[in-house]
């Protein structure tokens, strides 16, 4: 059985996942963070492109919001030491494009910034992904974090934001040098202002 993709009603939303109703069945799909912080509300009807991942004993569902990010999740399991969880927290913290820079650019510092990742499984992941991942990226095609800009992402999500609510905020701040308490306490003053 294979189950390449679901249309249906957002049921539910949980910590990691979401419930999509589809002919009367409830299928609880592990989805990423930035989809999950997406999605408001329940009821509307939305699209998952998924991957069925086979244990001995259970069968779990991951989905992603397109076939490209799906994509990028199979080529994360291939990674020797990678399984669903640790590729669906890679793709929370870098959506597609960061991530196909972050391999170009060889910097096992962004990826070790992510949970679940070290610096050791940072690098294999780079290497492993260096032929599959970096194909026609333009340079400097999307951001990569800086350890500032991931010390106050952290803090955000800390207080209880969601990641694409820390991203927003990130994006708003200045870009001249600050200290880190003075780049979160202007990141809490957007969210006063929102």
């Amino acid at each position: 059985m294979m189950i390449a993709r679901l249309k249906g009603r957002l049921e539910a939303k949980g910590e990691n996942h979401v419930i999509i109703e589809v002919g009367g069945i409830g299928f609880k799909v592990y989805v990423p963070a930035s989809l999950l912080d997406s999605w408001e509300g329940t009821g509307r009807e939305v699209e998952l492109f998924t991957h069925l991942h086979v244990r001995e004993n259970e069968l779990s569902l991951y989905g992603c919001g397109s076939q490209e990010e799906l994509t990028v999740f199979e080529l994360l399991l291939r990674v020797s030491g990678v399984g669903p969880k640790t590729a669906l927290a890679v793709l929370s913290a870098l959506p597609p494009d960061s991530l196909r820079m972050v391999v170009v650019q060889e910097n096992a510092e962004a990826l070790a910034r992510v949970p679940g990742i070290g610096p050791k499984t940072a690098k294999k992941l780079i290497f492993d992904l260096k032929d599959k991942i970096g194909v026609g990226v333009p340079p400097m095609a999307a951001p990569v974090l800086t350890d500032a800009d991931a010390e106050v992402i952290a803090a955000l999500t800390a207080l209880g934001y969601s990641v694409v609510e820390a991203q927003a905020a990130l994006q708003s701040l200045p870009k001249e040098e600050m200290e880190i308490e003075e780049r979160v306490r202007l990141a809490l003053a957007y969210f006063a202002r929102a």
